[in-house]
């Protein structure tokens, strides 16, 4: 299955923006009474907003004209407390809504991150880190600001521009219809310019996943660099993404800011027809003073929102385009599904290989019609050539993948029945490339073993006797309490082999798998970790992948991997001439 996030990204089948918006209501929808008390304040303050002018046409031509300064005051004093109502109601929409944008931020990231836990090696193989992280922080990020700044702004805009547009044309039908031509060009133009923008926002997006993308590996590789006194290589990739990000946020830019002059140029042409057509009609006798003067105000009150709303539809489109890369990843499904249960009755093995095939992708198969049975208790060995198919045959053992055909049986099931806890508990896997979290030691080695997490320093103590590891865990200075670094930078390469062995061993498993387990160990130490694996339980079934021979010695049975193709190897002798025959052809 595919998960390259970078294919389905395709402009040409995204959905129409009311789609994408439409998606977006889950998001909000426990949100929904309290969306709905903002927006009960936003019509209130809009409906504040509309009554003044009205009110100001009124003082004019009925006190200032005449004269009574008493009813201007007093008009004056309720033109006053309109607005403080409607400053109370503005600032009770921001709170709110900032609030619901950072609880929506919340759940959003949570689904996001939860959704990534489901998702099988697969997808983590054809994306990079960084453009993950780039979602889940600044995609989001513009999803919160539309939730928390936009949403009921932009509801309380076009509330004000209706109400507006409503009393202009009541006031006088023909002047407010001129006043509201101009924004019908507006419409036209927003339509024609939407797609375009989101476009440009979205290839933004894409630009800084792949800059964090390059920060990542940079920091990551950082020895490297400095090993190979490549930063010049480094730097000049850099500067190319970094160039090719700021040339998308440029033009993203521009896209954001075009419909503000626009808007600014119809609220101008709109007074001004105001002005022009309103005096003329005062001339006639057809008007008043006060009459034009709000229509000024109502034709201000229609534009400015107006030109609110080219802000907030711009980060309408950033957010959309930010939720289609979103949304990319909330709709994966993983392609390890765990099924129902299904035995087969045809053996008593712990783990069967039965005409097993495999394949990362549409290119040709690692592995081909593999037929394997382990018997418990016993300990098989896989040697071979690099790239010949040895950790793909151990990633099928612990379900990392499934084959592209055959099946593989545990203990009688069809493995892909085991639930991932199951599957976790009964089966131990020790990379190649061992992976540590910041913490102590006794974090790590707990990391995920549902038995143990929760155990006192006295069981704990107790197993970590009896399975042999306190020797093992006497060698860091702070024992459990040794403080690690998800890098480890803090200990060696061999001391983190040790960690991922101990953190293995301690769950007991049916099946443990090594692969390469001890390449960076000194022979000391893999004579201490020879005796830990001779205190396992005796139906422990061990399967061993090395390159160096005397490792796998007192295995049971060796199979030779070359070429996606499995050949029992009989003794280690065997396996070495398998292995020099192989050399010598190539």
């Amino acid at each position: 299955m595919k998960y390259d996030l970078d294919l389905t990204e395709d402009d040409s089948k995204k959905g129409h923006y009311f789609q994408s918006a439409k998606k977006m209501w889950p998001l909000v929808s426990v949100e929904k009474k309290v969306i709905i008390i903002a927006l009960l304040a936003t019509i209130v303050h809009s409906t504040l907003s509309l009554a003044a002018p009205r009110l100001v046409a009124h003082t004019i031509d009925t006190y200032i004209a005449l004269g009574n300064f008493g009813g201007v005051l007093l008009f004056a004093g309720i033109i006053l407390v309109i607005y403080l109502l409607g400053l109370a109601t503005q600032y009770a929409q921001i709170r709110i809504m900032g609030e619901v944008g950072q609880r929506v931020l919340f759940r959003l990231r949570s689904k996001i991150f939860n959704k990534l836990q489901e998702l099988p090696v697969a997808f983590f193989n054809q994306n990079k880190a960084g453009d993950l992280i780039s979602r889940i922080n600044n995609d989001t990020e513009k999803i919160n600001v539309f939730f928390s700044q936009a949403l009921v702004q932009f509801v309380g805009s076009l509330f004000l521009m209706t109400g507006s547009a409503i009393f202009l044309l009541s006031i006088n039908s023909r002047l407010g219809g001129a006043t509201l031509t101009p924004a019908i060009f507006l419409l036209v133009i927003t339509l024609l310019l939407s797609p375009w923008v989101k476009k440009t926002n979205l290839i933004s997006a894409r630009t800084l996943g792949g800059l964090s993308s390059e920060i990542q590996e940079s920091l990551n590789n950082f020895k490297v660099i400095i090993a190979f006194n490549r930063r010049d290589f480094f730097k000049k990739r850099f500067q190319e993404v970094n160039k090719k990000n700021y040339i998308a946020s440029i033009i993203a830019g521009v896209a954001n800011n075009t419909f503000a002059p626009i808007y600014g140029l119809a609220a101008n042409a709109g007074q001004l027809i105001i002005l022009i057509y309103g005096i003329i009609l005062i001339g006639e006798g057809m008007f008043t003073v006060g009459l034009l003067i709000s229509f000024l105000m109502y034709a201000n009150t229609f534009y400015g929102p107006l030109r609110q709303l080219a802000a907030l539809w711009a980060s309408l489109q950033a957010a959309l385009a930010s939720w289609d890369r979103v949304h990319d990843i909330l709709t994966l499904e993983s392609n390890l599904p765990v099924l129902p249960e299904l035995k087969t009755g045809e053996t008593n093995s712990l783990l069967t290989f039965k005409d097993v095939e495999f394949q990362y992708s549409e290119s040709e198969k690692v592995l081909h019609k593999i037929n394997l049975n382990f018997e418990k208790g016993k300990t098989y060995a896989l040697v071979g050539p690099t790239g010949g198919g040895k950790t793909t045959t151990a990633s099928l053992m612990a379900r990392l993948y499934d084959p592209t055909s055959g099946h593989i049986y545990f203990n009688g099931r069809d493995i892909r029945s085991l639930s991932h806890e199951e599957r976790t508990n009964k089966i131990g896997f020790i990379l190649q490339e061992p992976i540590l979290f910041s913490g102590t030691l006794r974090e790590n080695i707990l990391y995920g073993n549902s038995n143990l997490i929760e155990a006192d320093k006295e069981r704990l103590s107790e197993v970590i006797a009896r399975t042999g590891i306190d020797k093992i865990i006497s060698r860091f200075e702070q024992g459990l309490e040794t403080p690690l670094l998800a890098n480890g930078d803090a200990v060696s390469l061999g001391q983190k082999q040790l960690i991922a062995f101990i953190r293995a061993v301690l769950r007991e498993p049916d099946l443990l798998i090594l692969d390469e387990a001890t390449a960076n160990i000194d022979t000391v130490t893999e004579g201490l970790l020879e005796e830990v694996l001779n205190k396992l339980p005796q139906n422990t079934t061990k399967v061993i992948i090395a390159h160096r021979l005397n490792t796998i010695e007192n295995a049971d049975e060796i199979y030779f991997i070359n070429a996606g193709e499995v050949t029992p190897a009989g003794s280690k002798e065997e396996a070495v001439e398998l292995l020099l025959n192989r050399n010598s052809q190539s």
